[in-house]
């Protein structure tokens, strides 16, 4: 009955109509997650933070200081809620909600050493990316990394998409290499079509061009 509650208030949600009024006034749905975000079942808990990474495609202010709000004396449960509420708002890159998770808008760091194996991606394979983040600040900083693909479509326009990458806490001058794998199997969510794929780097939500790679077919 709890989940329900939260579940059947989520103004997005995937297997029904969206709720409209909802979507323009969430007040009453966030007034029924106040009673549930302590809920004791993990499966009520994800119920809210879904409704509420819902609310804030809509209202990403109002998620900003409801998930700050919440922060204050946290549980670790609690904790858990506000990132996977966050989620969607943090591959978005928006500024509240990277805060609310101690990330600064601006990392004062450099990326150097950029490797990307093989230059050339056959389809059906797969690409290694590498490079290393050094922070240049004299002070430690709390870096989120995420690694955005422009994938080619059918059409020959791209489409970015977000893989995550690290939280990385870095020292005055330390460095941290970051490596990732990226599949070009056929899958049933994405297919894949020749051309040149751009990379960026994502960090506390800024991104910077990495660098680019050809997908071409066997």
């Amino acid at each position: 009955m709890r989940r329900l509650v939260s579940e059947g208030t989520r103004p997005r949600l995937p297997w029904a109509p969206r709720l409209r009024q909802f979507q323009v006034d969430p007040g009453p749905v966030l007034a029924l997650l106040e009673l549930l975000k302590d809920d004791p079942e993990l499966y009520v808990r994800r119920s809210v933070a879904n409704n509420l990474n819902d609310i804030g495609k809509d209202h990403p202010t109002l998620l900003a200081e409801t998930t700050r709000r919440w922060m204050k004396d946290a549980t670790p449960e609690r904790r858990w809620l506000v990132r996977h509420a966050l989620r969607s708002a943090v591959k978005r890159g928006e500024p509240g909600a990277l805060a609310v998770l101690g990330f600064d808008r601006d990392a004062n760091v450099s990326i150097h050493k950029v490797r990307i194996e093989p230059e050339r991606v056959v389809i059906g394979g797969s690409v290694a990316i590498s490079f290393e983040i050094t922070n240049t600040d004299s002070h430690p900083q709390r870096v989120l990394a995420d690694l955005r693909i422009h994938f080619v479509k059918a059409s020959g326009k791209t489409s970015p998409k977000v893989f995550k990458l690290k939280v990385l806490e870095l020292a005055p001058q330390e460095t941290a290499q970051i490596t990732k794998t990226i599949s070009f199997a056929e899958m049933t969510t994405r297919k894949h079509y020749p051309g040149r794929h751009k990379l960026e780097i994502v960090l506390n939500g800024s991104a910077r061009p990495l660098r680019a790679f050809q997908l071409v077919q066997d």
